[in-house]
């Protein structure tokens, strides 16, 4: 999908119907800051108010994420051009998401074993030691946290009995033992608990 297309054409819109970036706005129960920032290509809008400001507009939805009236001739090519991009675009942001969980795994594993160190060789035996090596361990378990749920967020678990895709809860797949991206989990489609292996598409 085309930001900078879609602001224009909402703009175009907006326009062509007489109203103002407050105006809408104030339809929608938004900010004139939101609209604007649509009109040029910084965000889109909300998939709760698409709806609403399609009708507003006048137009379809697949009209608004072409960023273009649609005659019926090319509408199934349109749309078959629109869900090929959206897929795109979740398999881009799929794997950038992907990226940051083990980015930050990397670096708490490295600022965890760098915080072990320093305990150990550079602070005296006893309790402020022992302070310093448990204040470490809870601080790294901070970003682990937040990488599952980045891990969670994203693709499936592959049953390896029978290859049914699950996505797990955030809850489900913290209490599972795991290796790695690998978490053993109970299908719900076979009834069986194994090692699923993490996929991005799902």
């Amino acid at each position: 999908m085309n930001q900078i297309k879609i602001g224009k054409f909402i703009a175009e819109c907006r326009k062509k119907a007489n109203l103002t970036q407050m105006q809408l706005a104030e339809k929608l129960g938004i900010t004139d800051k939101a609209v604007s920032k649509w009109e040029r290509g910084m965000a889109m809008p909300d998939t709760s108010i698409m709806l609403e400001l399609c009708d507003i507009l006048g137009i379809s939805v697949n009209e608004l994420l072409s960023g273009e009236k649609i005659n019926m001739e090319n509408n199934n090519q349109k749309n078959e051009q629109l869900l090929l991009d959206m897929a795109k675009e979740l398999e881009k942001k799929n794997k950038t998401i992907w990226s940051s969980m083990w980015a930050i795994m990397i670096v708490s594993m490295t600022a965890l074993l760098a915080g072990l160190f320093i305990a150990a060789f550079l602070i005296p035996e006893g309790v402020w030691q022992l302070v310093t090596i448990l204040c470490v361990c809870v601080v790294f378990l901070v970003p682990c946290f937040y990488a599952l749920k980045l891990e969670v967020s994203v693709g499936a678990y592959k049953c390896k009995n029978c290859g049914y895709e699950i996505v797990p809860t955030y809850t489900q797949a913290l209490n599972a033992m795991h290796m790695g991206t690998t978490r053993y989990l109970k299908c719900p489609k076979c009834n069986q608990r194994t090692w699923c292996k993490k996929v991005l598409k799902k």
